[in-house]
């Protein structure tokens, strides 16, 4: 205690405690690489403060914007697994690898995009190119309107997983009919694949454009 000049065991007893003063909380690297006009928002708290988070547009955001590439860490095995979000594996060195994010330090703001669990709410569309996993919009986002992803049908395919989004609540089944659209599919001049929607096919489209 520099006012009674000893060296004691815990508070002095005679001039009480230190004021003890906190270091500024950093934010993670994945909250501080959020873009300016996304925002993230708490949608739920779970045991031990566990904050389920989701990404959300503060401003309109255009159709064909282009975000990432996603920062995970390469591994053989999915330490961290969260069934909001999507699993994401890439081809590296004739390797299938996982892209990892067992904390927030080890990603970009990415990893706090949730799953779309229909059309009507998929804005984004996840794909593979050059070894890194890229989301593109497929609609314009509106302001306050959720980010949500599922994936191109080629990257699917390479995640073994459905072209459409069919993902409801713990379960997997496909669409009622009621939200599917009343067209024939859209059919890819390049290859012949068949999708649902026309912004599943254009999104395709881009893929064998940026191959060329």
């Amino acid at each position: 205690c520099e006012d009674c000049g000893k060296s004691l065991i815990g508070e002095c007893k005679l001039h009480g405690p230190l004021i003890r003063a906190k270091d500024r909380v950093i934010p993670s690297r994945a909250r501080l690489t959020l873009p300016h006009y996304l925002t993230l928002r708490v949608l739920e708290l779970r045991a031990g403060n566990q904050q389920i988070l989701g990404v959300f547009a503060k401003k309109v955001i255009q159709k064909r914007t282009q975000f990432g590439p996603y920062v995970g860490q390469l591994s053989t095995k999915l330490t961290c697994y969260d069934e909001s979000r999507l699993v994401l594996q890439v081809l590296k060195d004739g390797g299938k690898y996982f892209l990892d994010t067992p904390n927030e330090d080890c990603g970009n703001w990415m990893m706090f995009v949730r799953l779309a669990r229909n059309q009507e709410e998929q804005t984004l569309v996840a794909y593979q190119y050059c070894g890194e996993v890229y989301f593109t919009t497929v609609k314009p986002i509106e302001p306050h309107t959720e980010l949500k992803v599922w994936y191109a049908a080629d990257y699917a395919k390479f995640m073994e997983a459905s072209a459409v989004c069919i993902k409801e609540e713990s379960d997997v089944c496909p669409l009622p009919p009621a939200a599917k659209e009343p067209v024939d599919p859209w059919i890819c001049s390049s290859c012949g694949s068949t999708f649902a929607t026309f912004a599943l096919l254009e999104s395709h489209q881009c893929i064998h454009k940026d191959r060329v």
